[in-house]
């Protein structure tokens, strides 16, 4: 199969590497769509690597008896590879399972951890049946795209009364912009990258506020009366951003990053009344299908925030273009020419 493969600093190809190999609980999906994420950095700084990327929508095209899924179905493959059996995973939160499985050592293979490649393997009860009306592109954002943020909605039961400041742009915020203006929240947003707001903006942000702006803190009061914001999402990882919103969210309001940004002081958090939240993935369990019906409740607001997309063999066109930061989400096809 083909792999996207760092090779230097801003350099890279496409080598061949065997087809990985299974074993149950594991499958093996054939990768149609791989979105892009925080890989390029690899390739910034020339870190070596040919196990590259950790989001992917496909077909299920090797399964064993008594496969969770069988061969045909489309799904959508969660990340990394927990254990399947402590309490958090048996739990749906597998994303912070203390006892991760190494699938190469389980499987007998040398492949398929990779998502910038042909074909991935994971296990069966960590990929997600793709309902018949989405297509794989815009499935794949049930990963880093949606899911993140789709949590931090959940825990702060976002809705249509909320007004919800989004601190950071980039993929990742984009996409909480698309789950608050989901559920019918208002929505402001910090920004500096002039692409990127304006994508906000088209996608139904009312404000971008500069984060550089001296006074981004009266701005933020002023378009909430003086309140501030009722709930907020770090998406920058920006190191003053968690403390930041904390002065720009209310008495009693809620934080939740999934940046992994600097500190905060507890002494205002807590004179404040407020609740931080940490999130990384969502509960693929419990939430799927409201993930599935947020992703078809806004293909047309996913349609502009996938800004680009690129067959794998012009991988390093694709990275060059996610460090300019003019861009949403760009997704990889590794199947195309």
């Amino acid at each position: 199969m083909k792999v996207a493969v760092v090779t230097g600093e801003r350099e890279a190809t496409i080598v061949d590497q065997p087809d990985p190999c299974i074993k149950a609980p594991f499958v093996k999906v054939k990768i149609y769509a791989a979105p892009m994420c925080t890989e390029v950095h690899a390739y910034a700084n020339g870190n070596v690597s040919d196990c590259l990327g950790h989001e992917a929508a496909g077909e299920v095209v090797a399964a064993e008896a008594g496969s969770k899924v069988a061969v045909g179905d489309r799904v959508v493959v969660m990340p990394q590879y927990g254990c399947g059996a402590c309490e958090l995973c048996v739990s749906g939160e597998h994303i912070h399972c203390q006892h991760s499985i190494d699938p190469y050592a389980y499987c007998d293979s040398s492949s398929g951890r990779a998502t910038y490649a042909q074909y991935c393997i994971k296990q069966d009860w960590l990929c997600l049946p793709i309902p018949a009306d989405i297509s794989y592109g815009h499935a794949s954002m049930a990963y880093c795209g949606l899911g993140p943020t789709f949590n931090a909605m959940q825990k702060m039961q976002v809705n249509a009364l909320d007004t919800v400041l989004i601190s950071g742009l980039g993929a990742v915020g984009l996409g909480g912009a698309v789950n608050a203006i989901a559920r019918g929240a208002r929505v402001l947003a910090l920004e500096s990258q002039p692409f990127r707001a304006e994508l906000a903006r088209s996608i139904g942000v009312e404000v971008v506020i500069n984060p550089n702006d001296p006074d981004k803190l009266q701005q933020i009061r002023e378009l909430t009366g003086g309140h501030g914001a009722d709930k907020s999402v770090e998406a920058s990882s920006a190191e003053s951003a968690p403390a930041f919103l904390v002065e720009a969210t209310r008495a009693r309001g809620q934080i939740t990053s999934v940046g992994w940004g600097g500190p905060i002081r507890a002494a205002v958090l807590v004179g404040k009344g407020q609740s931080f939240h940490g999130a990384w993935h969502w509960n693929h369990l419990v939430d799927a299908e409201a993930m599935f019906r947020t992703i078809r409740t806004s293909k047309s607001l996913l349609g502009k925030t996938i800004s680009h997309t690129f067959p794998m063999t012009r991988i390093k066109e694709a990275w060059e273009l996610q460090l300019t930061g003019e861009r949403g989400k760009i997704i990889l096809h590794p199947w195309a020419e």
